[in-house]
């Protein structure tokens, strides 16, 4: 990872205690608990993260029916909809 981008963020002496805690739990410094955060809140990832995630998708095992029977079970027929 490429870290060449340096910013301050100024925090409430009770987050950054709290902060500080999770860090050491999870062991990780305090600029990748935040950097962690920030991906998640705003859903910001790399192109490699979503391929990893694509490749894990993919593996999975799921009980998956044929393309008509999953659009029966997903989408409503008229009759259901109108009265």
């Amino acid at each position: 990872m490429d870290l060449s981008k340096k910013t301050t963020v100024l925090l409430s002496p009770d987050l950054y205690e709290q902060l500080t805690q999770l860090a050491a739990q999870k062991g990780v410094s305090m600029g990748q608990l935040m950097r962690e955060a920030c991906e998640k809140t705003y859903r910001l990832s790399t192109r490699q993260h979503r391929l990893e995630a694509v490749r894990t998708l993919s593996t999975l095992c799921l009980p998956v029916g044929d393309v008509s029977r999953m659009k029966q079970e997903s989408v409503p027929s008229p009759d259901e909809l109108l009265p």
